[in-house]
């Protein structure tokens, strides 16, 4: 059982805004609807298979169509793609629908969106899912993988993007 932290929950968030974290947005389709999230929480597993897993608040009811799909693809997002992040990330106000018309999307393997003109796309069946206090961790194989430009990647840190 992990005990109650005794650090201030306002402190952590300021020390993690430190923490570079690479881009990405995770998306997913079932029955006819698609979903995608913005997100730095993600990174790689496992080369034998290859794997990676993803972070998704539970607390967002929207959230709840990757575990129904049971599928999803990683988008890591270059420099170009900063207004895309933020549309993704509910900053524009757009819905669900208008977010995924801001760019051009394909599919590889399984059927979730991956974005044309990403730095890479993982396609990715979900094998397994732990519930971590306010986080859902997906664990997907990748299916299918396409590398994309060599652009600058865009990184979020200091709560702002930054190209390296």
């Amino acid at each position: 059982m992990l005990s109650k932290p005794h650090i201030d929950p306002q402190e952590y968030r300021n020390a993690m805004a430190r923490y570079a974290g690479h881009v990405q947005i995770v998306t997913t389709a079932f029955e006819g609807a698609l979903r995608g999230v913005t997100i730095t929480a993600a990174c790689s597993v496992s080369d034998s298979p290859p794997m990676v897993l993803v972070c998704l608040n539970h607390g967002n009811p929207h959230n709840d169509i990757f575990s129904q799909s049971g599928i999803f693809a990683l988008n890591t997002l270059g420099e170009e793609h900063q207004t895309l992040a933020n549309h993704f990330s509910g900053f524009s106000g757009l819905t669900e629908e208008e977010r995924f018309e801001q760019a051009e999307w394909d599919v590889l393997a399984t059927g979730a969106p991956v974005l044309r003109g990403a730095i890479a796309n993982y396609d990715c069946r979900i094998v397994d899912v732990k519930r971590a206090s306010t986080h859902n961790v997906f664990f997907g194989e990748v299916a299918g993988l396409r590398l994309g430009n060599g652009s600058k990647s865009l990184v979020y840190m200091d709560r702002g993007y930054h190209a390296i």
